[in-house]
């Protein structure tokens, strides 16, 4: 009997992106353009952070030496950054009416702190895993976490769906047989996943 499957990413899909607007604002409060600043915050991220070899503490002191910033102005972009963090609340109702009817698993390039965010908003009590690169040490496009969440679900590649606002992510996933959805908006990803459950269901 097969059982259908969905992956969901986190930032862009079930956390609207707001990265863009944060650049804009700190960029004018500290006088450099809003590519300098995503690049002090993120440049080199996937080969450290973002794939569990240096600590976000660590990373966050890397972040300071390039802006040119101490600790407490660093501690306050945490801050703004973490209070930007927002759930679609349309596509988390959206998961929690699956449950039962699909295995879910969210599966994220993320730093260590998503974690703590996804308990304290009760999101992994919707799905059956969650898969951050941080923890698992790849990160997607790398075949080998969309391996780890199948696994994770018992669910074989086919019969899972793939949801990832990159494209490059949506095309790996597909590689490995999964069907791929770039997201397009949350009823667009709703109704993509009602209908990959008629297709395998």
């Amino acid at each position: 009997m097969t059982r259908p499957a969905v992956l969901i990413d986190l930032g862009g899909v079930l956390v609207p992106d707001y990265l863009g607007a944060a650049a804009n604002y700190w960029a004018g409060r500290l006088g450099i353009a809003p590519g300098d600043f995503l690049a002090a915050v993120f440049a080199g991220n996937d080969e450290a952070v973002l794939v569990g070899r240096t600590s976000e503490s660590a990373w966050w002191e890397l972040v300071g030496e390039r802006l040119r910033r101490d600790a407490a102005a660093v501690d306050e972009i945490r801050r703004d950054l973490a209070a930007r963090h927002r759930w679609d609340a349309e596509l988390v109702d959206g998961l929690r009416g699956l449950r039962g009817r699909v295995a879910i698993a969210i599966v994220s390039n993320a730093w260590p702190a998503a974690r703590a965010r996804i308990v304290e908003a009760g999101v992994d009590r919707l799905v059956d895993a969650v898969v951050l690169s941080c923890e698992v040490g790849c990160a997607k496009p790398d075949r080998r976490i969309y391996e780890i969440a199948l696994r994770r679900l018992g669910v074989e590649p086919g019969d899972a769906l793939f949801v990832d606002d990159t494209e490059g992510h949506v095309d790996a996933a597909r590689s490995l047989g999964m069907a791929g959805h770039l997201h397009d908006g949350t009823a667009g990803v709703i109704e993509r996943i009602e209908i990959h459950l008629r297709c395998v269901g």
